[in-house]
């Protein structure tokens, strides 16, 4: 179980599409993304700390099942609080699932400059309420597996980083580090 963590905008989700045909060559690959299972799985559910705390739960559930069954589950969602991470993590592990915690890390005024939306202006300005990382807390991880610092690497250099990592846990064969196997989305 691969989960990404991080602010809006940071490139949870380019960076699992960039995983995905590297960790397709060994198993199945199902990418959790936060925005679609909102979509789909968690309609109907806010933005306050008990909402989003189920939001994570519920990924959690899922990608424990699709890891269960042998499929790589890559979740790209922010999943804020530490203590609910927390809970995936033991819960994965608990099932005999590898847990890989990945801080999608780059700071706010970079997360701004690159949001089409608008949504950092407007939650800097105060227009926008209960935005993660300005109006409502997210708590970085204290020990993840890996950071990835996308305000100063490339989507392919962050990629690479994180593949070396599950390689080094036994977790990926394929390719030595370096190789041009990391394909940008």
């Amino acid at each position: 179980m691969l989960w990404l963590t991080g602010l809006s905008g940071a490139g949870k989700s380019t960076l699992s599409h960039a995983l995905r045909d590297t960790l397709a060559a060994e198993r199945p690959v199902e990418i959790l993304d936060g925005d679609e299972v909102r979509t789909y799985l968690s309609a109907g559910l806010g933005f306050s700390k008990e909402d989003r705390d189920t939001n994570v739960r519920r990924i959690g559930f899922v990608a424990r099942l699709l890891a269960r069954t042998g499929a790589a589950a890559v979740t790209a969602a922010i999943s804020p609080y530490a203590a609910t991470r927390e809970e995936v993590r033991s819960l994965a592990e608990r099932d005999g699932v590898p847990f890989v915690e990945v801080f999608v890390s780059a700071p706010v005024a970079t997360l701004a400059e690159r949001d089409v939306k608008g949504l950092y202006r407007k939650a800097l300005a105060g227009e926008l309420t209960r935005f993660t990382g300005v109006s409502d807390p997210y708590e970085p991880p204290a020990r993840p597996d890996v950071v990835v610092r996308t305000d100063v690497e490339t989507v392919e250099e962050s990629a690479r980083r994180i593949l070396d990592h599950l390689r080094g846990r036994g977790l990926l064969r394929g390719a030595a580090a370096g190789t041009a196997e990391v394909a940008a989305s």
